[in-house]
C-alpha cells in the first residue's frame, strides 16, 4: 500500500484543496469533519475539481457543474457526461494528511 503526504492536515470544515503527487493531483475536502480525496483532474473537461465548490457531500465541477459523491466519487447530476472519479483514502499521520495508494504517474 503506497502513502503519498500530502502536508500538514490543516484543511478546515468546508475546505477544498488540490495537492500535486508526481505529476498528478489529488483534491482533498474537508465534509463532517473527514478527509475525502478524490482525482482532482475531471475527465470530461479536463478542469481541476479543487477549483470547484462543496455543497454538502458533493464536489461541484468549475467548468460545466457536474457533482461528484465525496464518499463514492460517483457522478450524482449527469450520469453519462462525465466518469464517475476514483476515490482515495486518507489518513492523519503524525499531523500529515497522507492519501493512499494514489498513482503518481
Amino acid at each position: 500500500m503506497k502513502r503519498n503526504v500530502l502536508g500538514p492536515a490543516n484543511l478546515k470544515e468546508g475546505d477544498l484543496r488540490g495537492y500535486p503527487v508526481g505529476k498528478r493531483n489529488v483534491m482533498v475536502a474537508c465534509v463532517g469533519g473527514k478527509m475525502k480525496a478524490l482525482d482532482d483532474w475531471c475527465n470530461h473537461a479536463g478542469c481541476l475539481l479543487s477549483g470547484g465548490r462543496i455543497e454538502g457531500n458533493t464536489v461541484v465541477c468549475p467548468c460545466h457543474e457536474v457533482g461528484f459523491d465525496l464518499d463514492s466519487g460517483k457522478n450524482v447530476t449527469s450520469p453519462g457526461i462525465c466518469d464517475d472519479q476514483q476515490r482515495y483514502d486518507t489518513e492523519l499521520q503524525d499531523g500529515q494528511l497522507v492519501v493512499i495508494d494514489f498513482p503518481e504517474v
